[in-house]
């Protein structure tokens, strides 16, 4: 009773029977003085006298029978793993409140709530209302010999660089629009997150290429007019410009068509011997550490930014940049593994 996670039904019951166990107890007094009928006092008393201290606890329910057989049960189920289509609907998928109706129509159960419905996904760990993008390279031979070039120069990128090598991961974020908020926004006070305006004016949009130099986790970011084999050949000699004393560049980016044109491997072909370009499985350019520079990068530099100008936009990712290098730049932990990508591919070949 002194206990302060004991629950308060309980409690109660425990204060009744420490005071009924007192010869001189009124219980009529008792009963005005904890708010109980005199009736539910004997009660529990007789269920003592049976069953001990075990009566201060609520007696064992069966609860309200279930009004659906588990055939039916598993007919909703079935059900909800079927497309709307399937059944002549036109929807695009199933809510609780559309299942139940289905279930009526298709003479599953004659009466069905939703939330029957949900309750019955749940116990069956169906989610009809959640999805989400998947994109899984085709796990061949093919595959199998690009992915381990790639895991090859990540895990050897430091012994690499001991011996004048230098292992690079270059990508872009094209077509990044320049925003500006039409309304200047609020920004944070006690009890109030900061609020930015809904509407807003374009102000045309900016391609940013940047390398990774994965030893050190160190970028460098260009701005491009255009996401084009010209622009991109253009900028090379800057990209490469300061790894012209290397022995070797691994050049890692993925298969975006301004780095498999002929024109890009004939200019590095005879421009810059010394680079040994790599490009990623088909559906697999998440394997470029690039990919995750960006999204570090855009964590920091671009989310709920406001520019008044392309070229103010411009400016501030050039500036952003050499700061990014300052404050958070390091080299990417990469757990994926050689083994562990052979032990992936056999898994889904098999």
């Amino acid at each position: 009773m002194r206990s302060g996670r004991t629950e308060q039904r309980v409690v109660r019951r425990a204060r009744i029977l420490l005071a009924m166990a007192d010869p001189d107890t009124i219980v009529s007094e008792l009963a005005d003085r904890l708010e109980q009928d005199r009736r539910t006092i004997w009660g529990l008393c007789r269920r003592f006298e049976a069953f001990g201290v075990e009566a201060v606890k609520d007696a064992p329910r069966s609860g309200r029978p279930r009004e659906l057989s588990p055939l039916q049960r598993v007919e909703v189920e079935r059900l909800a793993c079927c497309e709307p289509a399937g059944i002549g609907l036109h929807m695009t998928h199933w809510s609780t409140r559309s299942l139940a109706v289905a279930a009526r129509l298709r003479g599953i159960a004659p009466t069905i709530s939703h939330s029957t419905v949900a309750l019955i996904l749940r116990d069956a760990d169906l989610q009809p209302h959640r999805y989400r993008y998947w994109k899984t390279p085709t796990p061949d031979d093919t595959f199998r010999r690009k992915a381990a070039q790639l895991l090859w120069c990540y895990e050897r990128a430091h012994v690499l660089a001991q011996r004048g090598e230098v292992v690079l991961c270059v990508d872009e974020k094209p077509n990044i629009q320049v925003l500006e908020r039409r309304c200047s926004k609020r920004p944070m006070r006690p009890g109030l997150i900061e609020r930015q305006e809904f509407e807003y004016v374009r102000h045309g949009t900016v391609n940013f290429l940047v390398k990774l130099v994965v030893h050190t986790g160190q970028m460098r970011g260009w701005c491009l007019d255009a996401n084009d084999g010209a622009c991109l050949r253009s900028l090379l000699p800057y990209l490469l410009g300061n790894h012209r004393d290397a022995r070797r560049v691994h050049l890692i980016w993925d298969n975006g068509p301004s780095h498999i044109a002929q024109e890009t491997r004939d200019f590095l072909r005879s421009a810059y011997p010394h680079v040994r370009v790599l490009f990623t499985p088909a559906h697999a350019s998440w394997l470029n550490q690039a990919e995750l520079l960006l999204r570090a990068f855009g964590a920091h530099y671009l989310q709920r930014g406001d520019w008044g100008s392309r070229s103010e936009f411009i400016d501030h990712l050039n500036a952003s940049w050499p700061e990014y290098n300052h404050r958070y730049s390091h080299p990417f932990t990469w757990s994926w593994t050689r083994p562990k990508m052979h032990d992936w591919v056999d898994r889904h070949r098999s």
